[in-house]
């Protein structure tokens, strides 16, 4: 029984997984900064891409 006690108190104490965690969790954040960047600029790049094409006059053949 001391021995599990030990087992579980080391658990508890240690710190390894919360580095995973921490990563997890930065990882989300850039995550979802990138997706929300894109859902706002998106249409404005898009924009300012047609407005690129539209002033772009075809060769006449």
């Amino acid at each position: 029984m001391k021995n599990l006690k030990e087992k579980v108190v080391q658990f508890l104490r240690d710190e390894e997984g919360l580095e995973l965690s921490e990563y997890a969790v930065a990882g989300a954040l850039i995550v979802l900064g990138a997706v929300t960047a894109f859902t706002l600029l998106g249409d404005n790049i898009a924009l300012v891409i047609d407005g690129i094409a539209d002033t772009i006059v075809a060769p006449t053949p």
